[in-house]
């Protein structure tokens, strides 16, 4: 009996270690491969995470094709004698794909106290300038380096000694330097300009046509977030030596007041290498105006 109670807990403890080797053996990777995985079932929240989580896609802002900018500002003296300035100017700026085209339209107009033979004094226009020039550039590559123009420029200055000078030139130009802050462009091509000189008591109103080789440069820097400088070069050179030639300089800074108004101050240079006696080659103009761009 002894015997008998022994051998029955021996028995059921070897079937309880039996059990657990069973158990704790791994399973077999074939059946683990081939079972089927799980789908959890998605909760509201879930779906809420996944929503937040999904990236907001933002639309790309084009620049327009068509754009432009007007410019104005004026001077008025009252006193000993009344004298007013008036400085506007429209500029017009189209890209599309390849090409690009500048038009700008300046005008200066002086007005004064104007004594007529009876002793009357009037308030009247003595002077004015105005300016045109335009120009179209075709982009000969796809990183726009390079690229071929043509221009036309006309101006009647009645400040100087000339009824009015024209030019039409064409050639090849390159966009040599660009950065986030800065971009330099430059043009160099033949070209035809027409000088019409006003009469003089010692010589007749006549025309001048030359040939010329024209140059250009224009310097682009930011100096600040909302400052902005320009520099712009030019040479008409007359390849005759006995024509005129004409050589101009502009710098320009523009500086941010609000989202489409700017003010403007310019400094301006002009030479004629051939005048009158009574004339000057050098003519300078500074301006401060206010820009309006749309």
């Amino acid at each position: 009996m002894i015997r008998s109670s022994m051998i029955i807990p021996l028995f059921l403890l070897s079937i309880n270690v039996c059990a657990q080797d069973k158990y704790e053996q791994p399973a077999n990777p074939k059946t683990v491969n081939s079972e089927k995985p799980q789908v959890a079932n998605a909760t509201a929240a879930d779906i809420i995470l996944s929503l937040e989580s999904t990236p907001k896609t933002s639309k790309i802002s084009t620049p327009p094709m068509m754009s432009g900018s007007a410019e104005l500002g004026f001077l008025y003296k009252t006193g000993n004698t009344n004298s007013g300035d008036i400085k506007t100017s429209l500029d017009f700026r189209f890209e599309k794909h390849s090409w690009l085209s500048l038009l700008n339209i300046d005008l200066l107009l002086k007005k004064a106290d104007i004594t007529d033979e009876d002793g009357n004094t009037h308030f009247k226009k003595t002077d004015q300038k105005w300016t045109l020039s335009s120009q179209t550039n075709y982009n000969l590559d796809n990183k726009e380096k390079n690229y071929i123009y043509g221009n036309a420029w006309f101006e009647e200055n009645e400040f100087s000694g000339f009824k009015n000078q024209a030019s039409l030139s064409t050639g090849w130009g390159r966009h040599w330097y660009k950065t986030n802050r800065a971009s330099l462009w430059g043009d160099v091509g033949p070209g035809y300009k027409r000088d019409l000189i006003k009469e003089t008591e010692t010589k007749p109103y006549r025309k001048a046509d030359t040939w010329m080789l024209q140059m250009q440069a224009l310097y682009i820097r930011k100096l600040g977030e909302h400052i902005e400088l320009k520099q712009y070069l030019s040479a008409k050179q007359a390849l005759d030596t006995n024509e005129n030639s004409i050589y101009k300089a502009v710098s320009t800074i523009t500086t941010k007041l609000i989202s489409t108004l700017q003010l403007k101050f310019n400094f301006t240079l002009d030479y004629n290498s051939k005048v009158d006696v009574d004339k000057e080659k050098l003519d300078t103009q500074t301006a401060v105006t206010i820009v309006y761009s749309f």
